[in-house]
């Protein structure tokens, strides 16, 4: 028996279902697979530093974890690795507990990949994917749009090489940003509307050229050339002037305190979390603890605001170094060297403190050396105290990751008519970032725009996705040293063409066209995400929240009417027609929602008011093909209906029901209150038998009394529904 034959082999390893491959097969996916590398590079690095990583770690999410995905994934042309949206996602997860770029920050960073893929393998394992519907489209456009503005925007400090604040506000700190644009760096702001130039220029006349990469080399080469980079270290005692020099030491200060309350934070949030399992005797403890815990953050938000007001006013403090016999002196500008002393005319900022070791900058910032070597075999640190509070967060990036892969592979499988095994993706995504949190890879997902790109150049099989991950491979081992001065501007003018791509305001328009109360959530979604951000995670709960009521109202409130008859016998809405009602001694209404606890109220009211609207009334037909399905809630409001009308000389009347539905009734002994005689097949036998029972007429002569009023001959009644 062949490969190819076996479902069960091929269950458990999709990936042979590529053999057997031909000649053609193989080109198309080592040109794919050579094509994409060329965008998965600069990416992979970008979208690391967007996560608070170094970039080597984008290497690394951009290595193992492309071919697992690729091996146990659904889609072949769907390519995995680091993405924006879930970058920053991650780093606004983890930047509560850790100071970005530091060891436990990328820990926490390696731990939370490792949650997302258990998640999704748990979620793929027992073919859960339909849980992602419960993230409607408007809500999805609406935080995509505000989740690229957000990663666009947030690099704009990198372009002006300025210092950005990192509070709870997004849009405060992105004001302080445009409040130093006066202090912009300018060389630096050169490099990034060079790189935008090439990347634009190229996209426009050569598209299959690979803009970003030209730019990456050319940039590179001329910030090697000019030395871009310029860095200092100088002990805190040889800056002169001592205001200065207070302000560094305060700021050294201030860093001490964050990171320490940090720790102490993260440290009593999980004791918080294990006292809520100790039963009441731990009560007075949580107490204490969510005090502590408010305390805390009230301490880290008032820090955070000093250090970033420290930080732009060091920032503009223009400096000069001079060097002495005695050594190196650091004094402000405007300044006089003294006669023998030789000062450096380069103009130098201030760039961080480590210890006592003052880090001075004179030209841009550049990514500066890489680790050349491979990832290798590391167990992740699971910090089991962090693991419930990260858990929303890895949930979300779990669904947003999968509902974005799904998407890409649907918009492609449509192209190449290959059938998407939504579970089977979840699997290989799942797998993906497991397996790479074993070699030091933060989260990752199926790239729309790499995996546009395979599409395009022609990719058969998910061999163009190991070609890929075997050429980042060669620039971990070989080219990271060429890599040194390349201008960070560059990457972040690489993350703003990635992301500004995704904003789209025309699903919107055309969602408010459809459904007004859509488009209000997408358009609440969008403010919310943007007014919380970085907490990009409660945005999108906003969303979906707002989705669950509108779901809800909508359900309590089906629609219920009652019918009146078109001159030519077609049944319709009675208020919304404006028509005149079927039989002058019952009444005909129309219930479009199932019965259950949510509406069976409102059903009851529908009945009482059309009841109330004709007081004549010997009868009420339910026409209930609309109901799909009723639990024990709605059969004992059916029950009670029954009995109550009754009670009023009323005749309870049902038409059209559903085989389930009838056996609902049936099984419920509804029998007893409603005989079987009040049950119809179809709502034509129904009011035929109404007419005649009730009015004493044939369903004709109701057609020629609504049109015989104009004098012409009454049509043939046709006893349909336009409702």
């Amino acid at each position: 028996m062949s490969v190819r034959n076996t479902p069960w082999l091929t269950r458990v390893f999709p990936f042979l279902s590529w053999f057997p491959m031909t000649r053609e097969t193989l080109r198309a996916d080592l040109l794919a697979g050579i094509t994409v590398t060329l965008i998965l590079v600069p990416q992979s690095m970008a979208y690391a530093q967007l996560a608070g990583l170094p970039v080597v770690y984008g290497l690394y999410a951009a290595f193992l974890p492309v071919i697992v995905a690729s091996l146990w994934g659904s889609l072949r042309q769907l390519h995995t690795g680091p993405t924006a949206m879930l970058s920053l996602l991650s780093a606004a997860a983890v930047i509560p507990y850790a100071a970005a770029g530091s060891e436990t920050f990328i820990a926490l960073s390696i731990m939370l990949a490792l949650m997302v893929g258990v998640l999704r393998l748990v979620l793929g394992l027992f073919r859960l994917g339909l849980v992602v519907n419960f993230l409607s489209h408007p809500v999805v456009v609406g935080f995509t749009n505000a989740a690229a503005l957000i990663i666009g925007l947030s690099q704009l400090n990198k372009l002006l090489s300025v210092p950005m604040p990192r509070s709870d506000f997004f849009l405060a700190d992105l004001w302080v940003v445009v409040r130093q644009l006066g202090d912009a760096h300018w060389p630096t702001l050169l490099f990034a509307l060079a790189a935008f130039g090439i990347i634009y220029g190229v996209q426009r006349l050569a598209p299959r050229a690979p803009g970003v990469l030209l730019a990456i080399i050319a940039t590179t080469l001329a910030s090697y050339a000019i030395g871009f980079e310029h860095t200092a270290n100088t002990e805190l005692s040889t800056i002169r002037d001592e205001p200065l020099r207070a302000q560094i030491a305060r700021f050294g200060a201030i860093k001490d305190e964050i990171e320490s309350a940090t720790r102490a934070l993260a440290a009593m949030q999980a004791d918080l979390i294990q006292a809520r399992d100790g039963g009441e005797s731990s009560l007075i403890r949580q107490i204490e603890l969510k005090a502590g815990i408010e305390r805390h953050q009230a301490t880290l938000k008032a820090l955070r605001e000093q250090m970033a007001q420290l930080s732009v006013q060091l920032r503009q403090a223009d400096l000069r170094l001079e060097i002495t016999p005695a050594g190196t002196a650091v004094y402000r500008i405007p300044g006089q060297a003294r006669q023998g002393e030789l000062p450096d005319d380069r103009h130098w900022r201030f760039n961080g403190i480590n210890g006592t070791q003052v880090q001075l900058t004179g030209g841009g910032e550049v990514v500066g050396a890489i680790p050349g070597e491979l990832p290798g075999f590391r167990v992740p640190h699971v910090d089991w105290q962090l693991v419930l509070p990260l858990l929303p967060a890895a949930l979300i990036m779990a669904l947003l990751g999968f509902m974005e892969a799904t998407s890409i592979s649907k918009a492609i499988s449509a192209k190449t008519g290959q059938r998407v095994d939504t579970n089977r993706e979840l699997v290989g995504q799942g797998l993906a970032n497991i397996v790479g949190s074993f070699f030091q890879s933060y989260v990752v997902s199926g790239s729309f725009s790499r995996s546009a790109v395979a599409a395009r150049e022609g990719a058969r099989t998910g061999l163009f996705a190991i070609v890929s991950a075997l050429g980042v491979m060669g620039v971990i081992l070989f080219l990271t040293p060429l890599l040194y001065h390349l201008p960070q501007a560059v990457l972040a003018v690489i993350i703003m063409f990635a992301v500004f791509g995704l904003v789209r305001l025309r699903p919107l328009l055309h969602a408010w066209k459809v459904n007004r109360a859509d488009a209000l959530i997408g358009i609440a979604t969008f403010v919310g995400t943007l007014a919380l951000a970085p907490a990009l995670a409660d945005g999108i709960l906003i969303g979906v929240g707002l989705t669950v009521v509108l779901y809800l109202l909508r359900n309590m409130r089906p629609r219920a009417e009652i019918l009146g008859r078109h001159p030519d016998g077609v049944l319709g809405g009675m208020d919304t027609h404006h028509l005149p009602p079927i039989g002058e001694n019952f009444i005909v209404l129309r219930f479009d929602g199932s019965l259950n606890f949510v509406n069976v109220a409102y059903f009851e009211n529908a009945i009482l008011q059309a009841l109330e609207r004709f007081p004549a009334a010997k009868a009420l037909l339910v026409i209930g093909n609309g109901i799909n399905d009723i639990d024990a809630s709605g059969e004992e409001q059916v029950r009670s209906l029954a009995l109550q009308l009754k009670a009023r000389g009323v005749d309870l009347y049902f038409s059209s029901m559903k085989q389930q539905v009838r056996a609902i009734f049936e099984r419920g002994g509804l029998a007893e209150v409603i005989p079987e005689d009040h049950l119809f097949k179809t709502k034509e036998s129904a009011l035929r038998t109404l007419l005649a029972r009730y009015d004493g007429r044939a369903p004709g002569e109701a057609s020629q009394r609504a049109g015989g009023a104009a004098g012409a001959a009454p049509p043939r009644p046709r006893l349909t529904g336009s409702y």
